[in-house]
């Protein structure tokens, strides 16, 4: 029969004087007093306590071992008692990340609660995520159009600080060359110094290519030797999709996909758990057009307002935003009020083209590359990130 109540009997731990309480299980109960009058010393010291104890006597004697012994609170008898959890009184905190759930750390039990029994579900099929086979990962890449650039990384760093010396010689060793390195495309054999206090991420190039209906077997072995290399996960960017394939969990009828459950991906304080938009903070900023544009002004003549009264043409960013407007065929003279929708879509926020950029900087260097238009806002964003 269940019980309704947690009896305790002859408490006498600290200034507690033989005190008989029974509490009823599945209530919010506040215990209230004077100071001194032994409210924490019956919650904390001996319910508590008590269900601590019992908790860790439950486990293993190889694990007991690196827990050691609880000693048994003063009192007769506890019934009824359930596994507890004890949440320390905190002061409140001005931190904008800081919520209920942190300051009194139950928080951190909810991650582990979740990470362990959580079951992941699709957003749009509603079904359990289950793994992907490597004939479904190649059914989904197969979407793209013929000819389509297929590039197949193996993600075998994630999020780990640590300057990974070790890693880095042994993908050279094993003879790969070319991978990102924190997002950024590097060659191995080049020196890759990583500072060891910050997180990086490293994924190797495992191959690139065509796609077609001729190289399916070489898309295949390509996937396998990634989901070997990073035990499980690989990144596979086909065109401009990037997708995300796990032999572990994934969605069975769509592309949608996540990695193992673990604490940290319910974490808004981890970038693995945090939303993407407000990276946490409940709160989301952009740009304002209104704010960064003076439309009573030329382009290069304090129309850009972060750029004070002008930008200059000669500088790396005044030489590329002028061959852009050129490109696109933008008279940078007139008034920015006087542009078109599709003119101020393309210099606020870029285009697809590829443009051709011979650049020549103040001291003679010479660079020529071929890019797209970024655009003037992204470009605001990009710099708002990055200081």
């Amino acid at each position: 029969m269940e019980q309704k109540f947690i009896t305790v009997k002859g408490a006498r731990e600290n200034n507690l004087k033989d005190i008989d309480i029974s509490i009823p299980r599945y209530k919010f109960v506040v215990m209230t007093g004077l100071s001194g009058s032994g409210k924490s010393s019956l919650a904390f010291d001996t319910i508590y306590a008590e269900g601590q104890r019992r908790y860790v006597e439950s486990l293993s004697a190889y694990a007991r071992q690196f827990l050691g012994n609880l000693d048994k609170p003063d009192v007769d008898q506890i019934e009824g008692l359930s596994p507890a959890i004890s949440i320390d009184q905190k002061s409140t905190s001005k931190n904008p990340r800081s919520t209920v759930g942190t300051v009194t750390e139950i928080y951190d039990y909810l991650r582990l609660l979740f990470a362990r029994v959580g079951v992941p579900y699709c957003p749009t099929h509603k079904v359990p995520i289950t793994s992907q086979t490597i004939d479904q990962m190649i059914s989904k890449i197969s979407d793209a159009e013929d000819g389509a650039r297929v590039f197949i990384y193996s993600p075998i760093v994630q999020g780990t600080k640590g300057t990974h010396a070790k890693v880095i010689e042994k993908i050279i060793k094993d003879g790969y060359v070319r991978g990102r390195v924190n997002g950024e495309e590097v060659d191995f054999s080049d020196p890759i110094k990583l500072e060891k206090n910050k997180k990086h991420s490293i994924e190797v190039l495992i191959d690139r290519l065509k796609l077609s209906s001729s190289n399916r077997s070489r898309i295949y072995d390509s996937l396998e030797t990634a989901l070997k290399l990073s035990e499980g996960l690989v990144f596979v960017n086909v065109g401009k999709d990037h997708l995300v394939f796990s032999e572990k969990f994934a969605c069975p009828h769509c592309d949608f996909s996540i990695p193992e459950l673990e604490p940290r991906l319910f974490s808004f304080n981890s970038p693995f758990g945090a939303c993407p938009e407000c990276k946490g903070l409940g709160t989301h900023t952009e740009i304002s057009t209104d704010l960064a544009i003076n439309f009573k002004k030329t382009l290069f003549k304090g129309g850009f307002k972060p750029w004070g009264t002008k930008i200059d043409k000669k500088s790396m960013f005044g030489m590329q935003l002028d061959i852009s407007m050129k490109h696109f065929g933008i008279d940078t003279t007139r008034l920015l009020s006087e542009y078109s929708k599709k003119e101020r879509d393309i210099l606020f926020y870029g285009h697809s083209d590829l443009i051709n950029f011979k650049l020549k900087s103040r001291s003679g260097e010479k660079d020529e590359k071929n890019s797209s238009h970024k655009g003037i806002i992204n470009h605001i964003e990009r710099r708002k990130l990055e200081t």
